[in-house]
């Protein structure tokens, strides 16, 4: 299966099922798309502006480190990943590249109304004494960022870790920052921020649009 092709699975409201890793279930609670437009804030070439700016600012912050690793985050933190790594290795960069996945590792499992199926983490790589950056494709509370850390420990000990996102939204709940960002905003608590990339959505843009939660 195609990482990035989204597969939900949802459990029963009436019955209670233990969380395991080979069946992750929740009670339903819908969350909807909103009728209203959706807002961009990046095109295509708004896009490739902050991955140009993200890979030379990680370049002129690590000029001469051997053991350099991009992790990407599932799901779009893997493209993000991907193209930043695709713009090191043209300035002759050596950089290792690996993926997570955070699922069991994160602190809101009871409360989602759906789960991505766990794809597993790839990080064929040794992590022990790397300069290591999580890159995921929007930091907001930063609780993915400490799943992903965490995540991230458990197959290593890297010299250092830091985080590459393409939007850092104000709104953080973990002290946590991105030393990396492609373009920082501060939006209201009813809006979600979405991202797409060509490698794997056909295209790339950053748009915002407001959700509802209802009760199923």
């Amino acid at each position: 299966m195609n990482p990035l092709t989204p597969f939900f699975i949802l459990r029963d409201s009436s019955k209670e099922i233990p969380l395991t890793l080979s069946s992750l279930w929740i009670h339903l609670k819908s969350v909807t798309e909103s009728t209203a437009p959706s807002r961009q804030l990046l095109d295509a070439g708004g896009v490739s502006r902050c991955l140009d700016q993200i890979a030379d600012d990680i370049h002129a912050r690590w000029p001469n480190e051997p053991k350099l690793a991009l992790v990407g985050v599932y799901r779009r933190g893997v493209p993000f990943a991907e193209a930043i790594a695709a713009r090191l290795k043209a300035k002759g960069r050596v950089v290792e590249l690996g993926r997570i996945d955070i699922t069991q590792y994160r602190d809101d499992l009871q409360t989602m109304a759906v789960l991505p199926k766990l794809e597993g983490s790839e990080i064929g790589f040794d992590l022990d004494n790397a300069v290591v950056i999580l890159c995921d494709e929007v930091i907001h509370t930063a609780r993915t960022s400490r799943a992903a850390l965490d995540e991230l420990l458990d197959f290593g000990r890297p010299r250092c870790v830091q985080i590459a996102a393409l939007v850092d939204r104000v709104g953080r709940e973990l002290p946590l920052t991105s030393e990396y960002a492609g373009i920082r905003v501060n939006l209201p608590s009813n809006e979600r921020v979405s991202v797409r990339f060509i490698d794997g959505d056909g295209h790339d843009e950053v748009f915002v649009k407001a959700w509802e939660k209802k009760t199923a």
